[in-house]
């Protein structure tokens, strides 16, 4: 056997529901939908390529790393919180959508975008469960890897074509999106704070 089908299913339908390919379109035009179609097209590729930068790097030496800095999933899934957090007030009090001229030098692409939006803790902690089932058999990597870019190309293709909906929306549309992704970001921030919490609180490491 030279491909583990089963965990490459099984992971490849795990992470695209963590990492929610159609739930991020809102946000990613809130940050970039003003911009020209090159700064977006431009966006959406640096976006997965961080994403899956970061989680590549956590599938080879993610437990290392975690272990090595004595960081658990708790203490990820807080931090990602707060960051989350952070940009969703940003959008609720309007800085994300009315002032994009001020966001023209910040690279949105890879924060919060690249990580912590696409390449969370959700999808960092699923990524080395999944290693942890792999247990050494180079078809389950190999199975593994194809997943992880199957997830990471479906999310590019998502964004990249994202612009369709702005035709439809207009401006005054990606103002009211923006809102309505800080209240979903709002949301995400405070559930991945309370899961940090009760990781904490039951010794989840």
């Amino acid at each position: 056997m030279i491909f583990n089908l089963t965990l490459y299913l099984s992971a490849t339908i795990t992470l695209v529901v963590i990492m929610d390919p159609p739930g991020n379109i809102p946000v990613f035009l809130s940050l970039v939908g003003r911009r020209s179609k090159e700064a977006r097209n431009r966006a959406a590729r640096q976006a997965v390529l961080v994403s899956l930068a970061v989680i590549s790097a956590f599938a080879v030496g993610g437990e290392a790393i975690l272990s090595y800095l004595g960081i658990g999933i708790p203490a990820l899934q807080g931090a990602g919180g707060l960051l989350l957090l952070l940009i969703a007030l940003d959008l609720l009090t309007g800085k994300g959508a009315t002032e994009p001229e001020a966001m023209e030098d910040v690279n949105v692409a890879l924060v919060p975008l690249g990580t912590p939006l696409l390449a969370g803790p959700g999808a960092i902690a699923a990524t080395i469960v999944f290693v942890r089932q792999a247990d050494g058999h180079v078809p389950s990597y190999l199975a593994l890897a194809a997943a992880i870019l199957t997830v990471h190309l479906v999310e590019y293709l998502v964004l990249r074509y994202s612009g369709l909906v702005i035709r439809v929306i207009k401006d005054s549309g990606i103002v009211l999106v923006a809102k309505i992704a800080g209240l979903l970001l709002a949301a995400i921030a405070v559930q991945l704070i309370a899961n940090s919490v009760k990781g904490f609180v039951t010794g989840v490491a």
